[in-house]
């Protein structure tokens, strides 16, 4: 059975490292490829991902989970060994109902798609992605009918990010979370406006990123193991545990962009980071779904990034970085400014109780693409008009509209990009509540800005654990109970309660 094991190991490790490579080529289309690149780069993404998937595919895989069976069944069900045999099957089935030439053709077409988007938004010109988009809709709709038996069409998308998820239980989920935002984003909106335009200065370059960089590794990037670039929309990938990298962007009249983006996906960096180093070339060494993936996004980024804690040791060092800009700001009015409440037109920029609803408007999309409720041709409009219902805002141009966004127009599928967001906000309130009920002393620490205390307890919690356990499994693991929006109303309540006295 060890010889066993460690050739399904071997298997597995080669899949890994052809998966390393297809993300380092993604970054650099990314990052630094020159536009008459991406031809040749669809191809190299459709060649490496064939190859992978056959891999993965090998008859002589399943056969070793196979004759491995009694072996898992001999061992506890949380031992690192029963783990891989799980996850590696559970991955082998999928997998194996897929095709590996569709998989190639849907990697060639997700880099051209990335590339017409790369154009399309600067130019405002969703017509150069609209044929793309429905190609990808048609390739969506393909996938889902590679596992038959759904309950929707979504389903067996929304399962590839969030594993046992359905478009039936999001949308109950939903409509519970939105029945409590609404009334309390009404009941801030209806305050006299924050004044922000202390965020709104001039800010150069340089000095965001230095301080952005300072940030995140005061709360553990390692630096070592990772490097932080630019791109147009901000993403963490990983090339192997050893190398973990992260984007942002900067934009110098909006100081909190760059700077919060920058912590966000540090979260997604840290949980990579601190997977157990035995897990590495096996498909233990991930992030275990969407979701807790951006539980930890958001839990740097808003819970404790947005903090007064985080402000009172961090303000004022960006103080001494942009003098002229903030002296005279206090750190009241800068806190309050950070948290600022109203409806606005772009996801990634929006405040902690709107955002929930764009990404409301984009499932509530999605499932009507896939559904043939909604032409491609009439994407922009229903962007336009669920903005104008669901936010009271509506955008002039289509890119700050249905373009701003990359997840459509970067992986080839329509259909389980956003829900994580929306689960990974409800999971850091409930995650965040065990780290305090574990280490009370946490608020305190970050005042003095140190974040030793819950980046261990994270590690020890979460991180190390890769995808040894399904979201649900985890969850539970952590906090004693399933996913539950209790935590997260409570924490929202109470702190914009606070900042505008409800």
């Amino acid at each position: 059975m060890e010889e066993k094991l460690t050739e399904l190991k071997r298997l597995l490790g080669e899949v890994y490292d052809l998966n390393g490579a297809l993300s380092l080529l993604h970054w650099d289309q990314s990052t630094y490829m020159p536009s008459e690149g991406a031809a040749a780069r669809g191809r190299q993404m459709a060649v490496l991902e064939k190859i992978s998937h056959e891999k993965m595919t090998n008859p002589r895989m399943g056969q070793l989970l196979e004759e491995l069976m009694p072996y898992e069944e001999s061992l506890p069900y949380d031992s690192d060994e029963a783990s891989l045999i799980r996850v590696a099957r559970r991955k082998f089935e999928k997998a194996n109902r897929i095709p590996s030439s569709f998989m190639a053709e849907m990697a060639n077409h997700g880099a051209q798609t990335m590339q017409a988007w790369t154009e399309a938004r600067p130019a405002d010109d969703f017509s150069k992605v609209r044929p793309y988009l429905e190609k990808s809709l048609e390739y969506s709709r393909k996938l889902a009918d590679f596992f038959p038996g759904y309950d929707h069409i979504a389903d067996p998308l929304i399962d590839f990010e969030d594993e046992g998820m359905k478009s039936a239980t999001l949308r109950r989920l939903f409509s519970d979370l939105r029945g409590e935002l609404v009334p309390l984003v009404k009941a801030v909106t209806e305050q006299e406006p924050v004044d922000d335009s202390c965020l709104r200065k001039f800010y150069p370059e340089k000095g965001q990123w230095d301080f952005g960089v300072d940030v995140i590794q005061r709360l553990g990037y390692d630096f070592n193991r990772g490097r932080q670039d630019k791109t147009p929309h901000p993403f963490m990938i990983k090339f192997s545990l050893g190398d973990i990298r992260i984007t942002t962007r900067v934009d110098e009249y909006n100081l909190g962009d760059g700077l919060l983006s920058t912590i966000h996906e540090s979260g997604h960096a840290m949980y990579e980071q601190g997977i157990d180093k035995s897990f590495e070339g096996t498909p233990l060494a991930d992030g275990t779904s969407a979701g807790v993936h951006e539980s930890q996004s958001r839990l740097w980024e808003n819970i404790v990034g947005r903090s007064r804690e985080f402000w009172e040791y961090f303000y004022p060092r960006l103080q001494q970085v942009f003098p002229e800009q903030l002296d005279s700001v206090s750190l009241d009015t800068f806190h309050r400014a950070i948290n600022k409440v109203q409806p606005s037109l772009i996801r990634t920029e929006s405040d902690e109780l709107t955002y929930n609803l764009h990404v409301m408007i984009r499932f509530d999309l999605e499932l009507a693409m896939l559904e043939g409720k909604l032409a491609i041709k009439d994407l922009p409009e229903a962007w336009r008009e669920r903005y104008r219902s669901d936010l009271g805002v509506v955008s002039n141009d289509d890119k700050d509209g249905v373009l701003q966004d990359v997840h459509w127009f970067m992986s080839a599928t329509v259909g389980g990009s956003f829900q994580g967001y929306t689960l990974g906000n409800i999971l850091s309130a409930q995650f965040y509540k065990q780290a305090l009920k574990a280490h009370p002393e946490i608020t305190g620490q970050i005042r003095e800005g140190s974040f030793h205390t819950l980046h261990s307890w994270l590690t020890e919690n979460i991180y190390r654990h890769g995808s040894k356990y399904t979201a649900d499994e985890l969850t539970k693991k952590v906090t004693g109970s399933a996913l539950d929006i209790d935590p997260y109303i409570r924490y929202l309540k109470g702190k914009f309660g606070q900042l505008y006295s409800l």
